[in-house]
């Protein structure tokens, strides 16, 4: 039972590690970049393996779980040299954009992709006769991970989203300080989380990320909002719904 704690405590001080990596990304420290938090991850896991193996004293079914750990530390490896699809883990380490490499958090979608700035979605769409795919999300949610990662990665998902949107990612857990805090339902606004939360609930009754929107470019609702979707052929067809809809209002 000693042992068992023990080994607990690694697991333990992994999940401590992503509670620090949520405040770090959302805080915006850049302390744990993706690269440094899969590495300690690695030690942490390798450190779990060699305790159980010098426990397992003979015991094949202890020495099979160190072996396990072992190439899951070597798993978390392939993040280290350009492997970003880490899919037992998706959405706990830090996205790929937020990494030593880079110096925005841009998602790859190769396309019109905006952070927190709703006003110039609006001014691409117009120009561009695009609709706006607004996503709230969260730099703490892991199912928006997931979707960055397992959904949009996809080439047919990817390939929409570069031609036919505005994408404009709001981030509602931000805790960066507006410039002019305001009053919102009784509610200080400021931050700018704060407000797209509150934007959020308001234009749209929900208040759970991720949740995606359509609109065209004169803010009108194309299609019903949809939230957390891993599934890629669900998501693409909800996507060219609210496409074949912008385009039947043109």
């Amino acid at each position: 039972m000693n042992t068992v704690k023990k080994a607990f405590a690694f697991i333990e001080l992994a999940f401590a590690l992503k509670f620090l990596s949520n405040a770090d990304l959302v805080k915006h420290w850049g302390l744990l970049k993706r690269e440094a938090f899969i590495t300690i991850w690695m030690i942490i896991s390798l450190s779990l393996a060699g305790f159980i193996l010098a426990k397992a004293r003979g015991s094949y079914v202890m020495g099979f779980l160190s072996l396990s750990i072992a190439f899951f530390s070597l798993y978390l490896g392939a993040g280290l040299i350009g492997q970003t699809d880490l899919s037992l883990v998706s959405g706990f380490p830090p996205p790929a954009s937020y990494s030593i490499h880079s110096n925005t958090n841009k998602k790859d979608t190769g396309g019109n992709f905006i952070v927190n700035d709703y006003a110039k979605a609006i001014v691409l769409a117009k120009q561009q006769h695009k609709p706006i795919l607004i996503d709230f999300t969260g730099w703490a949610c892991v199912n928006c991970r997931k979707m960055e990662e397992q959904v949009w990665s996809k080439p047919t998902i990817k390939d929409l989203l570069r031609q036919n949107f505005i994408l404009v990612s709001l981030y509602v857990d931000d805790r960066k300080a507006l410039d002019h805090p305001f009053i919102f339902d009784k509610h200080e606004i400021g931050t700018i989380g704060d407000k797209w939360a509150a934007f959020q609930s308001l234009n749209f009754k929900q208040s759970t990320q991720p949740l995606y929107v359509i609109l065209d470019e004169d803010e009108n609702l194309l299609n019903h909002p949809l939230g957390y979707t891993p599934n890629e052929n669900d998501y693409r067809q909800w996507l060219e719904c609210g496409i074949h809809a912008n385009n039947t209002k043109q």
